[in-house]
């Protein structure tokens, strides 16, 4: 049996995490996580992440405060151990009703069968304004 490849690892967390399955997802990481959002102060969930069950807790509070509507993967580049997606992605807040519609860059990195990077970049102005109440 042939191991799975580090984006054929990568790709599985997004089936899982549509389905609201955040322990499942939260079992392709490994134990030490480097997570990285940039993101505006007061963000509720955006926790401090280090290992693979905060990455849980991220998944739980990502599903409490906010509901994906639109997840469109246009580009996986693999090389070595490093998976970067490419993509749009659209999803409400659920405070406010309001849509974060942003196009988003992942870098994961893969070890030994278990995502140890995490560094997700997006418009941190529309997540903002999406979450502001005034």
């Amino acid at each position: 049996m042939t191991a799975e490849s580090p984006a054929q690892t990568v790709q599985r967390l997004f089936p899982l995490l549509a389905e609201g399955k955040s322990a499942e997802a939260a079992a392709l990481f490994a134990d030490s996580v480097s997570f990285s959002i940039p993101h505006p102060p007061g963000i509720p969930w955006v926790p401090e992440v280090h290992s693979a069950d905060d990455m849980r807790t991220f998944f739980e509070l990502l599903g409490t405060h906010v509901r994906a509507k639109e997840f469109d993967l246009r580009q996986v580049i693999a090389e070595g151990d490093d998976v970067v997606l490419l993509g749009r992605m659209v999803s409400e807040v659920r405070k406010t009703g309001r849509d974060i519609d942003t196009a988003f860059a992942l870098h994961t990195t893969v070890e030994h069968g278990r995502i140890t990077r995490y560094h997700l970049y997006e418009d941190t102005y529309a997540v903002a304004k999406a979450y502001d109440d005034n």
